[in-house]
């Protein structure tokens, strides 16, 4: 199991030359680590088993955090991975940095969702406009009828507009097409979760 805690940046695209054609592929960059892990959890003394991981260099941290992470440096965002099935011994101080993944690997990333703010449910549930015709003046975006005559209450559940966005993501079935290690830097096939500067997990499949 590969992972490692990244930055979105943008994205761009990148042309593969093919017997027949030149096709181009659109990729997300996204800055992945260098990462350290700052801390190993146990069976023994926390119930499960899982790493802790700091990433993106921080001017000024508060002094719990300080006296935890000690020597190993400054964090904005420190983030756990469960490794229960993991082969691979991790030791406080270690580095992880995209070296390990390589063009090819199947991944998913799991980010934040943007923020929408409060949204109607055609544009949250893609309900359907009303028709335009037969008095329709100012309805023809509402919801329409919510309720019933038994139970006599809005059944929970209900689509209706609220917030939108803002929501953990888990996006699969992507693939790491090219890695620039100079820059740290993971291209991956088609879009991620998440504004750009937004924290992102990339584990493998």
């Amino acid at each position: 199991m590969k992972f490692i805690l990244g930055k979105k940046i943008g994205m761009s695209q990148v042309f593969i030359e093919t017997e027949k054609d030149r096709k181009a592929i659109p990729v997300t960059l996204v800055e992945a680590g260098p990462c350290v892990v700052t801390k190993i959890k146990t069976v023994e003394n926390d119930g499960y088993k899982s790493i802790q991981m700091g990433f993106s260099e921080k001017k000024n941290i508060n002094k719990p955090l300080m006296g935890q992470l000690k020597e190993l440096g400054k964090f904005r965002y420190l983030k756990e991975f469960r490794i229960e099935n993991d082969e691979k011994e991790y030791k406080q101080g270690d580095k992880i940095d995209i070296s390990i993944f390589e063009a090819g690997d199947k991944i998913r990333v799991v980010g934040t969702s943007k923020s929408k703010g409060f949204q109607g449910v055609m544009k949250r549930h893609n309900f359907k406009c009303g028709q335009a015709s037969h008095g329709q003046k100012h309805s023809n975006r509402k919801p329409g009828s919510i309720g019933s005559a038994y139970p006599e209450h809005v059944i929970k559940g209900r689509k209706m507009a609220g917030r939108m966005g803002g929501e953990k993501v888990s996006q699969l079935g992507l693939e790491v097409v090219n890695i620039d290690k100079d820059n740290n830097l993971l291209l991956v096939k088609g879009s991620v979760p998440g504004n750009i500067g937004s924290l992102l997990r990339v584990v493998s499949e």
